[in-house]
């Protein structure tokens, strides 16, 4: 079969029904996964997950810092290469494959060409999208996002200097003060640096970090983001008709529903739910016209389809108090926090007519890393022997040849951090889930950090529970009723069992390179892909014809 992927930026699993008619159809076609669970609350480590079957933190993309995803497309981080992707097992069968749309998973390592995390570097035929991911540097206007608590205190410093410069200039000029010209000088060239050290990367986020790449080659810089819908569905589209006559693996990866929610005209105030309403009911349309493709093109009882988003919805977007990043639902929490429900519960929908029920719900803990070794079986690949492999084949569980999820043990990492250990006893209903550490909401009693920006996973933004708070999430989904040895009467034996397999799951962990390692997730003027000659990088590419979606 042809196989056809889907995912998602920061949607919720609250998201979808009445306003995703393409998608809610899809469901019914298909069997729908109320427990699927992202390895990772935030989009580099759980992408990283995704491609390789394998938690963040034993490929060195998760984080022991606040920085959790890559920060800079000319930064040297990324996936490593020695990691093989379901992209390179399927290639290896003989499958056509390619990414349309966000990577987020680095690009060079020592050079601005050596393209070591690009994606044709990972199993890849073809490549169109965003090396990086959307941001609000992206859209002309939008505050900026991309760690502007550091460019804030750099930007702060930056004046402290001048004006201490301008004092210095004046107390000498006066009379008032007995500094020698050299002095000055000195001082005013370091803060000159200090400064050019900075803005060069963060002054320029737009033109660093947004472009829009096809293969190997730049074909915007900086990007026009009101028109990469349109891009994108068009090479999605393009690639299914080039493709439709041989085996081939379609990974859309869409820039929605990601903040700034860039939002084409056709969509605008169409939804009831704001912006993020309407940048969702684009999404669910695009998607069905991909759909619409495999379907004119004959495909649609051959291709096995999946559709999944990479983390729950982002409560601290706003922008003058309009909420941007979605609601979570019963769920608690959202993006960035690594044990909450809202944070990794993402939506699980898989089509395949003939082959898979329709219309059909499994309440059964599963995870995006399953894909991997879903699809590897299809395909009759070979997956490696010699790494730890933390997928499952979910076909026996789809087709509904077993009733249970092999998952027994799952762990909610925050980073390199372990937040919280989910345990599916099989020989009972209960559903067990104990957090170690859980984020400190700002202000408290609030459901996020909205002072902050984002959770952390560390340090006084934590707050660690010994023993773990323990809920059954069988008869409490919502995390709202924390059990104690008061109220379960086997909590003990629970939390003994769960730190076992802690024990035992670290023991299969190796050191490796840490990618998101403050140099790594640092930009490297030399690594900076560009389109011109650096730091003149321009250019457009894909022309500025009026292009209609589809």
């Amino acid at each position: 079969p042809t196989r056809n992927i889907f995912i998602h930026d920061d949607l919720e699993h609250a998201a979808l029904s009445c306003v995703t008619p393409n998608i809610d159809q899809l469901a019914k076609e298909g069997v729908k996964l109320t427990q699927h669970i992202a390895a990772a609350p935030l989009c580099t480590p759980s992408r990283a997950a995704f491609l390789t079957g394998r938690y963040p933190i034993r490929s060195g993309m998760g984080s022991s810092t606040k920085q959790r995803i890559l920060y800079w497309i000319g930064g040297s981080g990324g996936l490593p290469s020695n990691e093989t992707t379901f992209a390179r097992i399927l290639q290896q069968q003989g499958y056509t494959t390619a990414l349309i749309g966000k990577w987020h998973q680095g690009v060079n390592c020592e050079s601005h060409s050596d393209h070591c995390h690009h994606p044709l570097n990972h199993g890849f035929d073809y490549f169109y999208g965003m090396p990086f991911t959307l941001v609000n540097e992206c859209q002309v206007g939008e505050n900026p996002f991309l760690n502007v608590r550091v460019s804030t205190k750099y930007w702060l410093y930056s004046q402290i200097i001048a004006l201490t410069v301008l004092t210095l200039l004046i107390g000498k000029l006066t009379g008032l003060f007995l500094v020698k010209w050299k002095a000055i000088i000195c001082f005013a060239l370091c803060g000159f640096l200090f400064f050019i050290s900075w803005f060069s990367s963060y002054g320029f986020v737009r033109y660093w970090n947004c472009i829009l790449m096809r293969n190997h080659d730049i074909s915007e810089q900086p990007m026009k983001p009101e028109r990469a819908a349109s891009n994108v569905l068009k090479e999605a589209v393009s690639f299914i008709e080039r493709n439709k006559h041989g085996p081939f693996l379609l990974f859309v990866s869409f820039l929605h529903v990601h903040t700034p929610l860039v939002t084409t005209e056709k969509f605008l105030g169409k939804s009831r739910h704001g912006l993020y309403g309407d940048n969702v009911e684009e999404m669910d349309w695009m998607v069905g016209k991909i759909l619409d493709a495999i379907d004119k093109a004959g495909l649609k009882n051959n291709t096995f389809t999946y559709f999944t988003s990479d983390h729950g919805g982002y409560l601290e977007a706003h922008k003058q108090n309009v909420p941007l990043g979605g609601w979570n639902g019963i769920y608690k929490g959202g993006k960035g926090m690594g044990g909450w429900e809202g944070g990794i519960r993402v939506p699980g929908i898989f089509r395949w007519p003939g082959v898979l029920p329709a219309d059909t719900v499994i309440d059964e803990p599963t995870s995006l890393m399953d894909i991997y070794p879903t699809v590897a079986h299809l395909a009759a690949g070979i997956m490696p022997q010699d790494r730890v492999i933390d997928g499952r084949n979910l076909m026996p569980l789809l087709q509904g040849k077993v009733q249970h999820s092999e998952h027994e043990f799952m762990f909610h990492y925050c980073g390199l951090y372990l937040h919280a250990v989910r345990w599916h006893q099989k020989d009972s209903a209960a559903l067990w889930k104990a957090h170690y550490t859980t984020p400190v909401f700002q202000p408290e009693g609030a459901g996020g950090c909205y002072i902050s920006g984002i959770c952390s996973c560390f340090g006084e933004d934590v707050t660690h529970h010994d023993p773990p708070l323990l809920f059954d999430l069988s008869s409490d989904p919502a995390e709202i009723k924390p059990l104690s040895p008061a109220t379960e009467p086997l909590f003990d034996t629970v939390i003994s069992r769960i730190e076992r397999a802690v024990q035992e799951h670290h023991r299969t962990l190796t050191p490796v390179p840490q990618q998101l390692s403050g140099y790594n997730n640092m930009w490297k003027p030399w690594l900076q892909p560009c389109c011109g000659t650096f730091p003149f990088c321009w250019c457009d590419k894909e022309g500025d014809s009026d292009q209609k979606i589809l």
